[in-house]
């Protein structure tokens, strides 16, 4: 029998497992993308014109380009979150759907994989409809944009092998609160999506550029306002360790659940 803790085996029998999530989810796609845009575009056109009228510019640049450069990246957080946990929870734990699939000639970790990148995929859906109404304000209308989009995704696979994480230990929904209120949240607040994290205390500024959410802000605002990253390798190395570690503790602690 297949130890637990081996590393993921990758096949492509992902693949109609993800394609059986993108059929469910298209029949409800209009206000599944509503609900993921509504709250970042609430937050664009509150702070970003409220506050921005009083903090016309950070560093020279735009505070409503400043912020919605940081929002996108806080939306494909929470968007690939939410369907790492609630969704994944509910086929797995709630309709048994993970058990109907496991009858079929798969293996757990192709579920998880699939789950991880549908994920990813439902948030960088959000994250372009967010990225239109960028362009529409005249933010991110040049090359280095195209970059950005790879970074989305790979920001949207990072949590959703963080959330799969916690999808593997919960007990119910309410316990993905505690996911929420004590990473999630404060990751907002500390990775410089609202204000640049040179104003926090050195020592706080040191422990959140190890945050992922910090990790992708500073990939995609400079590429989104025109200018090349500073510490790339070291962020894109911070996303990818997240990620990769991320996944294989989702994969041992869904085995662990689900195949004792």
């Amino acid at each position: 029998m297949l130890s637990i803790y081996a590393l993921p085996s990758f096949s492509l029998r992902f693949v109609p497992i993800w394609r059986r999530n993108f059929l469910v989810w298209r029949k409800l796609a209009g206000s599944s993308i509503l609900g993921n845009v509504a709250e970042p575009l609430i937050t664009l056109i509150a702070f970003g014109y409220g506050l921005g009228s009083l903090l016309q510019n950070i560093d020279g640049v735009p505070y409503i380009a400043f912020l919605a450069s940081g929002a996108i990246c806080m939306s494909i957080m929470m968007a690939s979150s939410f369907e790492a946990l609630y969704s994944a929870f509910s086929r797995m734990h709630v309709q048994k759907t993970w058990d109907a699939l496991l009858n079929a000639p798969i293996d757990l970790d192709d579920v998880v994989l699939a789950e991880m990148l549908w994920a990813a995929t439902k948030a960088m859906i959000s994250g372009l409809a967010i990225l239109l109404v960028m362009f529409m304000l005249g933010i991110g209308l040049h090359p280095h944009t195209l970059l950005v989009l790879p970074l989305l995704f790979l920001t949207g696979m990072t949590f959703a092998s963080l959330g799969l994480v916690v999808n593997a230990v919960a007990k119910g929904y309410d316990f993905f609160t505690y996911y929420f209120t004590l990473f999630n949240t404060p990751m907002i607040f500390l990775s410089g999506i609202y204000y640049p994290t040179t104003k926090m205390p050195e020592w706080l500024q040191t422990f959140a550029s190890i945050l992922p959410l910090s990790a992708a802000v500073n990939l995609v605002r400079p590429l989104l306002l025109g200018r090349w990253p500073d510490s790339w390798i070291f962020n894109l190395a911070v996303l990818l360790v997240y990620c990769v570690a991320g996944f294989y503790a989702a994969t041992v602690l869904t085995r662990r659940r689900l195949l004792r």
